[in-house]
């Protein structure tokens, strides 16, 4: 019984260490957003991106991403704005310096793009999102793009507006090598 016992704890062990997936490190990112403002189309991205990725694409176990931009590197082109929405109102950069994204589970699609299934907080507030995204590995790097739609009200991110949208895009491109 103690051979069987030593025998199934071995193959435990072996499994575990053959679990852990690729680790990457970030060489590049864009973070960008889209929202409707008085009728027009607003662009703004964020910086600072900081990031954890263990990923295999052939593993649908084991992966994780978790990442961070800094609220305070918000740009839209328009100085006056971005200091705007970097107060109370909207984003309390001073507050809630780090917009974060973690994940752990995701679905590998007939395509060949996954779905990562993703904690969202931005101002303290945690949401699910679901993130359609390619993951295209080619010898040592690869690229991660997706895009996906938050609803700003939901993070407390401005008020109720007849003139700017509730709902953002997100597009999110991160360039890797592999650690």
């Amino acid at each position: 019984m103690k051979k069987l016992n030593l025998i199934i704890a071995f193959l435990f062990i072996c499994i575990i260490s053959n679990a852990q997936n690729t680790e990457w490190t970030v060489t590049s990112s864009a973070v960008k957003f889209k929202i409707k403002n008085a009728g027009f189309m607003v662009d703004g991205e964020l910086g600072g991106l900081e990031a954890k990725i263990n990923f295999d694409a052939a593993k649908s176990f084991s992966n994780s991403i978790e990442a961070s931009v800094d609220v305070k590197t918000i740009n839209t082109d328009s100085e006056g704005r971005d200091k705007h929405i970097k107060k109370e109102e909207y984003f309390s950069a001073d507050k809630f310096p780090k917009i974060n994204l973690s994940a752990t589970t995701f679905a590998k699609q007939a395509d060949g793009s996954f779905k990562g299934f993703f904690k969202l907080t931005i101002k303290g507030v945690t949401k699910d999102v679901v993130i359609p995204f390619t993951f295209t590995e080619k010898e040592n790097n690869a690229v991660i793009t997706g895009s996906f739609k938050i609803n700003r009200r939901d993070y407390g991110v401005g008020d109720k507006s007849l003139i700017l949208s509730d709902n953002v895009t997100i597009n999110i491109e991160i360039k890797t090598v592999k650690k």
